[in-house]
């Protein structure tokens, strides 16, 4: 009687489906299609995009939403080297996913087969485990122990090549280690030193004046109840930033957006919770040299680094808080109630920030102000909508304005900055939770770079309303060339074609507007909305008029 034989293909999607995968982004080669076999066997969904970078960043997009890893899979050489942006992406951002590419046969290794680079020497920089799947009857074992490397410390991305006779070829399945789901990654979630904990109780009853950042981890860590329990039971003013936004809801008293400078500057205990000191950050020189930092993240490489803190704390950062409230409570006494005046004195330097705006999230100018775009957004989002920015000067605009109004509905590209995210984000997010709506802002720029994927998300039946902020222009970085060469060399490299985005959704098959009177942003929003279609609101914006941020250069500082 013959042994029942499985193929390395198959063997990648059992791995996949084991791990709770339930879709890939992918662009097809030759090298890959018996992984595709599989994933049909297994019930797993075979998304094909356009080009590879947006496979990679769906992934990333696909983490991001679901809690689960992504996963891509694309061919050898151009494919895989197409993906490496996505996966970088993912690495900075601390994102979970799995790339997995194609490889020449084990029986040409060296010889120059087609499509054949050292992926592996490339992508190993980048990911937290990349390695080579040596035969086929270690396929499962090698994606099982990649997914595990993903998890190791803060999240981020692996990669495995598979050559092309491992990946075809067919073995007894008594011979191939198949890891059982749940049974190969131990809980990665750490509550941190009992003695930090206590020192950060003791911290916070002595406190008058503290605030809280809560970064990317308090999603990554789906902390959002401890953190909210956390800033209510102690009265700590909150601020939000990347896929933290959105952890507690806009018009909460304890969050804030607009006074963080303020705040920084003038507490005295500032803890500061899953975001690295980056550039972002100032490098940790915006925080108060005099106030006591406490730092927690799940990686021990980030704490304390470019800037020396008083209490650093390893772990997953709702047991953290959660911990470190609970330990607070019974020693807290008055300084909670003796907060308010703290958080009054917060409260008039954000209403302060906010009344000095509104005149431009108001302005009926044309070409249309950004201000008055994002502000317009804003307004339209629901507690349902998944808020996506893409791109430079106009997403630093929304990043003032536009609040999330629920937990894990803020996406950005995070600290590579990477442009071209949002197209892959959008299908990545409408493909796991289609009872979401997703909008997503683009820059004219951002959106040149993926946009062919507009048709993908045409054919895969995936609405959303797409927003294009057009100035015809890179307009972050004409800025800062016109301040440093002068006006007369303020338009080199950074001027695009004035492109109707409105027309190219209608050519792919989807929904499409021009907008020029700010008066007509909200109704051409709506009928995106009422038309169930992928959309492009293509708003003209005023190409002379830069978000502060842009003005002030911070993202190069």
């Amino acid at each position: 009687m013959m042994s029942e034989t499985i193929s390395g293909g198959h063997l990648v999607a059992k791995a996949l489906k084991a791990e709770g995968v339930d879709v890939i982004y992918t662009l097809c080669g030759g090298h890959i299609i018996d992984i595709y076999d599989g994933c049909v066997d297994e019930g797993i969904e075979v998304i094909d995009v356009r080009h590879e970078q947006v496979a990679a960043h769906a992934a990333d997009g696909y983490a991001r939403i679901t809690g689960k890893p992504g996963c891509a899979v694309v061919t050898a050489g151009p494919g895989t080297t197409d993906a490496v942006t996505g996966v970088a992406n993912a690495f900075r951002a601390e994102s979970p996913m799995l790339l997995i590419g194609g490889q020449g046969a084990l029986s040409q290794h060296k010889m120059g087969s087609l499509q054949d680079l050292p992926h592996v020497d490339m992508m190993t920089p980048i990911t937290k485990f990349a390695a080579t799947v040596p035969s086929t009857e270690r396929v499962a074992d090698i994606v099982s122990m990649a997914f595990r490397e993903c998890y190791h410390g803060a999240p981020g991305p692996s990669f495995l090549e598979i050559p092309r006779d491992v990946l075809d070829a067919k073995v007894p399945l008594e011979k191939a280690r198949i890891p059982e789901p749940g049974r190969y990654r131990a809980s990665t979630r750490q509550q941190g030193d009992p003695a930090a904990i206590e020192r950060l109780a003791d911290l916070l009853a002595h406190s008058e004046k503290p605030c809280i950042l809560l970064g990317s981890q308090v999603w990554t860590c789906r902390a959002t109840d401890a953190a909210i329990d956390f800033v209510r039971a102690l009265n700590v003013p909150a601020y939000m930033n990347g896929s933290g936004r959105g952890t507690l809801p806009p018009g909460d008293p304890h969050h804030f957006q607009l006074s963080r400078r303020y705040a920084f500057t003038e507490a005295d205990l500032i803890i500061i919770v899953g975001t690295p000191f980056d550039f972002r950050m100032g490098y940790g020189k915006r925080l108060s040299p005099g106030a006591t930092v406490v730092q927690i993240d799940l990686d021990y490489r980030t704490v304390g680094k470019n800037r020396d803190i008083d209490l650093g704390i390893v772990g997953d950062a709702g047991l953290i808080l959660a911990a470190a409230a609970q330990a607070a409570s019974g020693r807290v006494g008055d300084v909670v109630g003796k907060r308010k005046a703290w958080l009054d004195e917060l409260r008039a330097v954000e209403t302060q920030a906010y009344e000095k705006r509104l005149p431009r999230q108001h302005s009926d100018a044309q070409p249309i102000d950004p201000y008055r775009l994002v502000h317009e957004i804003n307004e339209f989002l629901t507690e349902d909508t998944i808020y996506i920015g893409d791109g430079g000067d106009i997403v630093t605009f929304s990043g003032q304005v536009v609040q999330p109004k629920s937990p894990g509905h803020w996406m950005d590209p995070g600290p590579l900055g990477t442009l071209g995210v949002g197209m892959a984000f959008a299908m990545a997010a409408k493909q796991a939770r289609r009872d979401k709506e997703v909008l997503c802002l683009f820059g004219d720029g951002a959106f040149s770079l993926t946009g062919w994927d507009f048709e993908t998300m045409v054919r895969f039946d995936l609405p959303f309303i797409g927003v294009i902020g057009n100035n015809s222009s890179m307009n972050q970085i004409r800025y800062g060339q016109a301040a440093k060469y002068g006006e007369d060399r303020g338009r080199v490299g950074n001027t695009l074609g004035d492109i109707r985005y409105g027309e190219f959704a209608k050519l792919l098959g989807g929904y499409g507007e021009e907008v020029r009177d700010p008066a007509d942003i909200r109704p051409a929003l709506e009928r995106a909305r009422e038309s169930g279609k992928p959309s492009l609101i293509n708003v003209w914006v005023d190409p002379e008029v830069y978000a502060p941020g842009t003005m002030n250069q911070t993202m190069y500082k």
